[in-house]
């Protein structure tokens, strides 16, 4: 995995996803995700996926945890961690990579995590090569 992992606490954000793991609401999948980011202010911002009824409409543990950093003021990802239950890798959707690259250096890294740990470590250029990212846009 490109990028250093150096400084970075994967145990506290782990520890983070475990616990709002347990809120996620997924009544119908019964399939609970929970996400930390560590963001560029040095605070831990979880997150857990959101299902609904209509299930496009739902949101997923990545986009929880984006929000509630820029929310909490945070603006670029230093790490993120994504935990997931079952023996499969849960790694996140194309759609929450093209997220994390909105805030995210491609060599940032990206823990997958099932109970017991740390799985499986990434950076995003790893999941996400030759990204579409804000550098596209500037002029």
């Amino acid at each position: 995995m490109a990028g250093s992992t150096e400084a970075i606490d994967f145990e506290a954000l782990f520890a983070a996803a475990a616990r709002v793991q347990t809120f996620a609401y997924a009544p119908y999948s019964r399939f609970r995700v929970g996400a930390a980011i560590l963001g560029d202010d040095g605070v831990v911002y979880p997150g857990c996926n959101v299902e609904n009824a209509a299930y496009p409409s739902g949101s997923c543990a990545e986009q929880g945890a984006i929000s509630a950093m820029i929310a909490g003021g945070g603006r670029r990802i230093r790490a993120i961690l994504v935990l997931g239950d079952g023996d499969e890798l849960v790694t996140p959707c194309g759609a929450c990579r093209q997220r994390i690259r909105e805030f995210a250096a491609p060599e940032t890294p990206v823990a997958i995590a099932g109970p017991g740990g740390i799985r499986q470590m990434f950076s995003l250029a790893e999941l996400l090569p030759a990204s579409f990212g804000p550098d596209n846009l500037r002029r």
